[in-house]
């Protein structure tokens, strides 16, 4: 056996960028293991639902079915010809010399590398709204994955509000399924839409026009420029959405089910555990993996999707290709050409540009969020308790974590961090960047204790 077809290259992650990394090295002459927390591969975007289930893939992935059906495929067709293993069902919880600590079928094992792809993707960017922590609200992801999993919306009459792509998909997706859609409330202004297409969408103009036909979708349901009040409650969990329109104009929308959502945020907790360096990126909004423009992050650690940049399914495609050339060229491995893929990833990143600017993050919003607002689902939290820390203990992130516990749930501040980030920056009086963002720690996701229980 030689060296390099003996090198461990683990993949964590089975959407599109895990999938096209793993094809790559495979197609070298790798057998890489990729690990993953779904049954199947797939990622989120292109997330199976059960057997038996009898909605067509057209109907569950609409015009990107073909994309979805060829990944499927691809990496089922790799696992049964025993070319790759696939750790299902399995969630990586922790990082440490080169080894990784997979939680599966109720224990956890190690697993050692000497090369890591991590193509770990995205999840909702929300931001709170007074009365969020009530039952019946949930992100928009969410109510994607039970509509995809399952074929079920998650009430009987929805409110769906945010900003970004995904609040016009949900919607649309909802709306065909025959869900009850009362009202979809974008935050942002209609102007600020129409000159972030001019920018950037113009880069993927058929992707831009697929995005107008389900907006028209929507037809009367769709409200731009909303001021979200609050979510009002009662015994059975969320009743109404009260929000004001361009015009200054109170609504009050019954329901019983809101689904909430500002674009994506990168999951970035591996990429941290794993001692990768990280930059603010203002546009976005959020702390962001620093990589090389092949996804080279250093120490044999390559990055790739949703999870270092924010450049959809497409992008994601291209980066796992990027990533897994770069892995087999630092191994000393000829790999294919990567002009091509260079020049679309360029183009992508146009695209995903003009969407943050179209579809900003409501920081203002957040900043302005009433004392009282629970900000910090997981530990109950206040928009009051996070500025009090402030005043003791200063603007510095982690410090406000340890004095009030925000973002010590078991979300570990994947939903709070942002917004949390934003009231310290204010009280503080200076740019969220300057405020630092909460380390990441193990285990990244919950894990029981009996997991870490060993015989003898």
């Amino acid at each position: 056996m030689s060296e390099t077809s003996s090198q461990r290259v683990v993949i964590v992650g089975a959407g599109p960028a895990g999938i096209r990394a793993a094809a790559a090295l495979v197609e070298a002459g790798l057998h890489p293991v990729v690990i993953d927390e779904g049954h199947c591969a797939g990622g989120q975007i292109y997330r199976r639902p059960p057997a038996g289930f009898t909605r067509t893939a057209e109907q569950l992935y609409g015009p990107e079915a073909p994309k979805a059906r060829a990944l499927h495929m691809l990496f089922d067709r790799l696992a049964k010809e025993g070319r790759l293993t696939h750790c299902a069902a399995s969630s990586v919880i922790a990082a440490q010399e080169g080894r990784l600590h997979v939680l599966g079928e109720g224990r956890v094992q190690m697993i050692g590398y000497d090369r890591l792809i991590l193509a770990t993707g995205a999840s909702d960017r929300v931001a709170p709204v007074p009365g969020w922590q009530n039952a019946g609200v949930y992100s928009l992801g969410a109510a994607q994955i039970a509509l995809k999993a399952q074929g079920v919306a998650l009430g009987r009459r929805i409110v769906l509000m945010g900003s970004g792509p995904l609040l016009t998909l949900v919607g649309a997706q909802l709306v065909k399924a025959g869900a009850d859609v009362a009202a979809v409330l974008d935050t942002s202004p209609w102007r600020q839409q129409m000159r972030g297409a001019v920018w950037g969408l113009a880069a993927r103009p058929l992707v831009a026009l697929r995005g107008m036909v389900l907006r028209a979708r929507l037809g009367g349901r769709y409200h731009a420029d909303v001021t979200l009040e609050r979510i009002e409650a009662d015994e059975q969990g969320v009743a109404a959405m009260r929000w004001r329109d361009p015009g200054g104009r109170e609504h009050r929308t019954p329901c019983d089910m809101i689904g909430m959502g500002w674009h994506l945020r990168a999951e970035t907790h591996l990429a941290d555990l794993v001692g990768c360096t990280f930059t603010y990126d203002e546009q976005w909004r959020q702390w962001l993996p620093r990589t090389d423009q092949m996804g080279r992050a250093g120490n044999g650690v390559y990055l790739a999707g949703d999870g270092v940049r924010l450049l959809g399914a497409d992008g994601a495609e291209i980066a796992g290709r990027l990533a897994a050339a770069a892995c087999l060229a630092d191994l000393g491995i000829p790999a294919s050409a990567t002009g091509v893929d260079l020049r679309k990833l360029a183009r992508l990143e146009r695209f995903a540009r003009g969407l943050a600017y179209a579809f900003p993050w409501p920081a203002a919003m957040a900043r302005a969020l009433p004392d009282e607002a629970v900000v910090c689902r997981c530990e109950n939290v206040t928009a009051g308790a996070v500025r009090q820390s402030v005043d003791f203990g200063g603007g510095e992130a982690n410090r406000v974590k340890s004095l009030s516990r925000v973002g010590m749930g078991r979300c570990q501040g994947r939903y709070c961090q942002l917004a949390a980030v934003e009231l310290v920056a204010a009280q503080a009086g200076c740019a969220a960047d300057a405020v630092g963002r909460f380390r990441g720690q193990a285990p990244v996701r919950p894990a029981p204790v009996g997991a870490f229980l060993r015989d003898g």
